[in-house]
C-alpha cells in the first residue's frame, strides 16, 4: 500500500497529534518510531502502517523512505535528528517538513536549501507552533515596517485542571529550562542563564506568568533574515504555568534531566531517555484543556518614526 504522508517519531505526543489530524482528513499515514507503546488503537486503522526506525541510522532510513514512497516525510522525533532525516529525504527524493531544533542544526538544515531546490523539493523546519506561528507573525508585522530593530517573542500557556502532563518532549523541556540561551543585544549575541532571568508578563487568557529567555531557533532565524532590515535585538522567552513548572524542576534537582550515562545492571542508559519512556504512558486527566499564547512584539521604524506592533495568536 502506498501511504501519503510519512510521520517519525509517529508514536511520541506530536506524532499522534499529525497522525490523528490527517486521518481525520482522510490521508494514509505510515508510523515509525524506536517503540511502538501508546499506538493500539492507530493499528486497527486499515490506513495506518508502522515499522521501527532508528534516525541514527542514515542507510536504513532512506531503506523506509524509499519502501513507503510517500508524498511527504513530517519529521516529529527529537530535533537531535533534523540533518539525518533531511539527508535521508534528500537521498530519496522526498519533500520534508519537522518541528524545528536547537541553532546548530537549524543553520546546518538552512545551508542545505540549495540541494533541495536542486533536486525540486520542499524542505522547511519549524512548522510546530513555535518555531512555526511566530515566525508567520513576524513575517506579517515585517510586512508593515520599513525597518526593524527589536523583535521579542515567546510562548506561554496554562490549563484548565492544574496537574503536570508533558507538554511536549520532556528533553526539549529540560534544554529550555537548564540550557543557556542565545539573544542578541546591540548586534552580539550573548548567553543568558534560563532560571536566573526570569521576569513577570501577562498574556490574553492566561493572565500573569513567570517567563524566562530559552535557546530556541527563532533567535537565529529572526536574525539571519531581518539582519539586513536593521535588527539589533532579539530574544526569546518561554513561559509554564506553576504547577508544571514546578515538577519540572523537580526532575532537574533529581537528576532526571542528565544525559550523562549511568549503568543499572550491566546497562548503560541517561536518566532523561529513562524519564521519556517513564512519562510516555502518562496520559491526560479527564476534561482536560490547555490553551497557548504565541506572541512577537516588534519595534521598527515606518517612514522614519518608530513604532512597536504587538501580535498575538492564541
Amino acid at each position: 500500500m502506498k501511504y501519503d504522508f510519512l510521520i517519525l517519531g509517529g508514536a511520541g505526543m506530536q506524532g499522534k497529534i499529525v497522525a490523528k489530524d490527517l486521518l481525520s482528513n482522510k490521508h494514509s499515514v505510515f508510523l515509525a518510531d524506536l517503540y511502538k507503546n501508546g499506538l493500539e488503537n492507530f493499528l486497527k486503522n486499515k490506513n495506518v502502517g508502522f515499522d521501527f526506525i532508528d534516525l541514527r541510522n542514515i542507510k536504513k532510513t532512506i531503506k523506509l523512505i524509499k519502501k513507503i514512497d510517500p508524498e511527504v516525510i513530517i519529521n516529529c522525533a527529537e530535533g537531535d535528528w533534523n540533518v539525518n532525516v533531511y539527508k535521508a529525504a534528500l537521498k530519496a527524493k522526498k519533500h520534508v517538513i519537522d518541528l524545528g531544533s536547537e541553532i546548530p542544526m537549524t543553520e546546518e538544515q538552512i545551508k542545505m536549501d540549495p540541494l533541495f531546490k536542486k533536486a525540486g523539493l520542499v524542505a522547511i523546519t519549524g512548522c510546530g507552533s513555535t518555531p512555526g506561528v511566530n515566525n508567520i507573525l513576524l513575517h506579517y508585522a515585517h510586512l508593515l515596517l520599513d525597518s526593524l530593530n527589536t523583535v521579542e517573542a515567546g510562548f506561554a500557556w496554562d490549563s484548565n485542571i492544574k496537574k503536570f502532563v508533558v507538554p511536549f518532549s520532556i528533553q526539549s523541556i529540560i534544554e529550555e529550562f537548564t540550557d543557556p540561551a542565545p539573544i542578541i543585544e546591540n548586534g552580539k549575541w550573548i548567553k543568558k542563564v534560563p532560571l536566573l532571568n526570569i521576569e513577570k508578563r501577562k498574556f490574553r487568557k492566561i493572565g500573569e506568568q513567570d517567563c524566562f529567555f530559552v535557546r530556541h531557533p527563532e533567535t537565529f532565524t529572526f536574525d539571519y533574515y531581518n539582519k539586513k532590515d536593521g535588527l539589533k535585538n532579539v530574544r526569546f522567552y518561554a513561559g509554564f504555568p506553576k504547577h508544571s513548572s514546578d515538577v519540572i524542576r523537580s526532575f532537574i534537582d533529581a537528576g532526571l534531566g542528565s544525559k550523562k550515562e549511568v549503568e543499572i545492571e550491566g546497562k548503560k542508559m541517561k536518566p532523561i531517555d529513562m524519564l521519556s519512556q517513564s512519562l510516555r504512558g502518562l496520559g491526560y486527566p479527564k476534561g482536560y484543556k490547555e490553551w497557548e499564547n504565541l506572541w512577537v512584539n516588534v519595534w521598527g521604524k515606518k517612514m522614519e518614526r518608530k513604532s512597536k506592533l504587538q501580535w498575538n495568536a492564541l
